[in-house]
């Protein structure tokens, strides 16, 4: 079986993983940390 990871950082996702939808795709993440570079990332993107 293939090993989630995070989208931002590569680290193991477990149980905790949150979810976060950037532009119009669902992606999982480890923390809320990684959450918000990957909202602000997508936010600069789309400016």
């Amino acid at each position: 079986m293939k090993e989630k990871t995070c989208a931002a950082c590569d680290y193991a996702l477990d149980e905790n993983a949150i979810e976060v939808t950037i532009g119009g795709r669902v992606v999982e993440v480890c923390c809320e940390e990684c959450a918000e570079k990957l909202r602000e990332a997508s936010a600069k993107g789309s400016a």
